[in-house]
């Protein structure tokens, strides 16, 4: 759905799991801590496969827990019950001219190793970092000093569409930081220092005004002139993992003032600095009228494969037949599309706004019925679909663990609240999941305000704590307790109690993320719709210091090293650094 995104000027809370009930206070910037049993006693890094070859990595899916084939309907489509709720999901899976494929059985297997192996190239070059969709901070940072400042600026603009003013960076608006391989940044014809410069790294941002930007972290010069198209980017690109000089992002909207173009998925070649490929997001095979591009890809550079879901209800996998030659300075793609078309019983709205985790060959979104749809990336097909009961736009984050694999999601206040009689709050449902099966770990509840222009609930994506808090998760609440409140919690994350529960007197849609001091300590940054840059200490919820920057900060940030860098509404993009 299009939302309205500008400036913008708890009740009881269920982890059914262990059947512990918390009030929040209601005082803003108030604290309530409970019980955390699960404190880890030793800060073991993880260990990580390096496997990425996708025939070694795929499951197969007849060795899930509890899989059934799904049942034909004939003509192509087919069909399966859903998870914990009445009712069948049916599916699809169409070629690039919309024709229904009734037995796809593709001769390449597209499957997704480790978080740690979605790329070799130092950075963030995707929204929160890799497949697990877990690190939106490359490196470690020194904290000593604990403040945030501000080292460079760069102006941006905005635009008018669906009758409203749109600005700087809004939701989710990641930038992306980058250190080139020294090939590409040759073939980018970046000049001979940042050829030369080992810990050179660009931002790449593209924004509401409708330009990429494209800057030096640590300077904020740009590398390169803007690339103009016209059209706002509200979601977060991607960089090609391979470190082939390929940018691909989707338009966010289709007006600007009195001007109106057709959506555009868009392929950018970064040594031309010019758009060179996409496709149409108004598709006769959708579902939807609504061609927005808000997710964020991923690619799997084995299978050479991109996988993005859609706000017209598709999601494309594209076979992008990509070739880079570094010393002809050359980087092309010719794509190649299949599609997946779902339904469900509360598929009203159709579309995916949310970013899709992978692990292995499955995939995971949220959509704006609020289902949790499940997917193998190489046969499209459905593999479970969980209904949540309402739009479910934050980015579903997973974690792989002794016990398997999870997945951590939650929903807003959005569809309940349409239509006349429509409740004005009620329980957002936080929730963990066994990724192979959709079955409810545990859940969270808490209440939110129902708004139709700015969404209550959870529109920020979770981050998982590692080190010293590796057994919390962190979740930003949008409008709990009232239409300007919200709440940072953090919950067990075997249990989903209660650790800690802070009402922050502004709420915010950013994300928040995790530093991991070079002093072997957790630090945690939160942006709110004040404008109110936070460093806190996870383990307590409590600031550390704060930076007033302009406007709401609805953008997630990302982070290399001591740098940060996230864009507001004052039609600014900021550069701090973390001391």
């Amino acid at each position: 759905m299009p939302k309205f995104r500008g400036s913008r000027p708890l009740l009881v809370a269920l982890a059914s799991a262990s059947l512990i009930s918390l009030a929040a206070c209601s005082t803003p910037d108030a604290i309530v801590s409970g019980a955390r049993p699960n404190s880890p006693t030793a800060t073991s890094a993880p260990t990580h496969s390096p496997e990425t070859d996708p025939s070694k990595l795929a499951l197969s899916l007849s060795s899930l827990p509890g899989y059934t084939s799904p049942t034909s309907l004939g003509g192509g489509a087919f069909s399966r019950p859903l998870v914990e709720a009445s009712g069948d999901v049916t599916w699809k899976v169409l070629d690039g001219n919309n024709t229904v494929i009734p037995d796809y059985r593709p001769a390449t297997t597209v499957a997704f190793g480790d978080s740690s192996a979605y790329t070799s190239v130092p950075g963030v070059l995707t929204f929160r970092g890799n497949n697990f969709r877990n690190a939106p901070v490359y490196g470690t940072t020194d904290v000593s000093q604990k403040k945030l400042q501000v080292v460079w600026t760069q102006d941006t603009g905005d635009v008018y569409a669906e009758g409203s003013h749109w600005a700087g960076a809004g939701w989710t608006g990641q930038p992306l930081l980058v250190n080139w391989p020294t090939a590409t940044k040759q073939a980018m014809g970046l000049t001979q220092a940042q050829i030369d410069d080992p810990n050179f790294v660009e931002v790449v941002y593209p924004v509401v005004d409708g330009n990429v930007y494209r800057l030096d972290l640590a300077t904020g010069r740009q590398t390169k002139p803007p690339i103009s198209t016209g059209f706002a980017f509200k979601g977060t690109g991607s960089i090609d993992p391979r470190g082939y000089p390929l940018l691909y992002s989707g338009m966010g909207l289709n007006q600007n003032g009195d001007k109106t173009g057709e959506w555009r998925y868009r392929i950018f070649d970064l040594i031309q600095n010019k758009e060179v490929s996409g496709w149409d997001g108004t598709d006769a095979g959708s579902p939807r009228d609504w061609g927005a591009f808000d997710s964020s890809a991923l690619v799997n550079g084995p299978s050479d494969t991109l996988i993005e879901p859609a706000e017209n209800g598709l999601v494309y996998k594209v076979k992008l037949n990509a070739t880079f030659d570094a010393a002809a300075k050359t980087v092309s793609v010719t794509p190649e599309f299949t599609k997946l078309w779902y339904d469900t019983p509360d598929s009203s709205r159709h579309g995916i706004e949310s970013s899709a985790a992978a692990y292995r060959n499955l995939m995971f979104a949220g959509d704006n019925d609020g289902n949790i749809v499940c997917w193998d990336a190489t046969s499209l097909q459905v593999v479970w679909v969980r209904p949540t009961g309402d739009d479910t736009d934050a980015t579903i984050v997973l974690e792989d663990t002794a016990d398997g694999p999870f997945i951590y999601t939650g929903n807003e206040m959005d569809k309940r609240g349409d239509g006349k009689n429509a409740p004005t709050h009620g329980p957002v449902t936080i929730q963990k999941l066994n990724a192979l099966t959709g079955e409810q770990v545990w859940q969270y509840q808490v209440d939110a305000q129902y708004n139709e222009a700015v969404n209550g609930g959870l529109m920020a994506t979770p981050v998982l704590g590692t080190g010293e808090v590796s057994d919390l998760v962190f979740f930003n609440i949008a409008k709990t307790g009232s239409q300007k409140t919200g709440s940072l919690v953090a919950l067990d994350k075997k249990t989903g109690a209660v650790v800690w529960n802070r009402t922050m007197p502004h709420f915010g849609w950013t994300s928040p993320l995790l530093l991991t001091g070079t002093d072997g300590h957790s630090y945690g940054v939160l942006g709110d719709s004040s404008g109110l840059l936070h460093l806190f200490d996870p383990n307590t919820g409590k600031d550390f210091s704060t930076l007033q920057l302009s406007q709401n900060i609805e953008a997630s940030p990302a982070v290399y090293g001591n740098m940060l860098v996230v864009g507001t509404y004052a039609k600014k993009l900021y550069g701090i650094r973390i001391s």
